[in-house]
């Protein structure tokens, strides 16, 4: 394993930033310490719940696991896993469940932004939109798509899992919150014991997504993902016996392999979720990279395009039309 690794660490040489000079001493460091596809999980210390020989539902199902036993997939491999992402409108909602898509993701926070409204589908700085939350679940209630509703507030999480509760979905349901303060970020956390309360005494089994707030620097050496962000997030989630997965941004997990790893490390039933924004600066060969670094089943990829179909058809994957 040692020779593949350095092999590995040769042949991508040429892949590392100018402005990461600390990445390729880091890398170094790494093939010596941490394997490079985390296969081999160290026992938990987060508390791991039973996910086989125990019917948990399809909300805290692993999405593989969904769409193998569905037939909507061929192989337990998170690159497998297409995604839709901000479907906040009516128009886009009814492009998202005519799409390839597996998974629909979208933005919920209250009417208004005073507090006093009821949950819609929209993303900062927007505060109003044409379609509910109550119409959007319905919506999605009758496809055989999953769900991922991000909150941007935590006034939009308790009346929001009332509507989910009403809905009763039979797919897979992630709930997300940005809960601690990441690379760059300048927006506000949505406060993490209140939202992982609010979530979980409606929901005590459905997958949770925590992640940070982040930004992007154009033209810029972007610090990544710290070993205190991995630490205190480690110790948010320690208690919690539900699948989690962790949304980290593209264009900064190249810089934070080693400190990633080790949260995964941490419980058999974590995840992480590459996500990006729309003028980040990342490439294909950072995606393959990255990939190599995880187990490919331990990590989704809610990409954009142009990066989105040359990824799919750099590993052998079908390019959606």
């Amino acid at each position: 394993q040692g020779r593949d690794i350095a092999l590995f660490s040769r042949t991508f040489t040429f892949l590392v930033r100018p402005c990461s000079k600390s990445l390729a001493e880091g890398y170094s460091a790494l093939s010596k310490k941490v394997s490079p596809s985390s296969r081999s999980v160290r026992p938990g210390r987060l508390r791991s719940s039973a996910m086989s020989g125990v019917d948990q539902g399809s909300w805290s199902e692993n999405i593989l696991d969904y769409f193998l036993n569905t037939k909507q997939i061929k192989t337990r491999d998170g690159a497998e896993i297409l995604w839709y992402h901000a479907a906040n409108s009516k128009s886009q909602m009814a492009e998202a469940i005519q799409s390839t898509a597996h998974m629909i993701e979208a933005d919920v926070l209250l009417c208004g932004g005073d507090g006093s409204g009821e949950p819609v589908m929209a993303h900062p700085p927007e505060t109003n939109s044409d379609i509910t939350l109550k119409e959007w679940l319905n919506e999605a209630a009758n496809t055989s798509k999953g769900i991922k509703l991000d909150f941007k507030s935590l006034a939009s999480v308790n009346p929001s899992m009332k509507l989910l509760g009403d809905i009763k979905l039979r797919k897979p349901v992630w709930i997300n919150a940005d809960i601690l303060p990441g690379p760059n970020g300048s927006n506000c956390a949505v406060e993490a014991k209140g939202f992982l309360d609010a979530v979980t005494s409606h929901f005590p089994n459905v997958t949770l997504s925590l992640g940070w707030t982040t930004g992007w620097i154009n033209l810029k050496c972007n610090k990544g993902y710290s070993s205190a962000m991995m630490q205190e997030m480690a110790a948010i989630c320690r208690d919690l016996t539900q699948p989690i997965t962790f949304p980290v941004r593209a264009a900064l997990v190249r810089q934070s392999i080693s400190e990633l790893q080790w949260l995964l490390q941490q419980s058999d039933r974590s995840t992480l979720t590459i996500w990006t924004g729309k003028c980040d600066d990342y490439t294909v060969e950072d995606l393959l990279f990255i990939r190599h670094c995880f187990d490919k089943s331990r990590i989704f990829y809610d990409i954009l395009e142009p990066q989105k179909s040359e990824f799919r058809k750099a590993i052998g994957l079908e390019v959606p039309p």
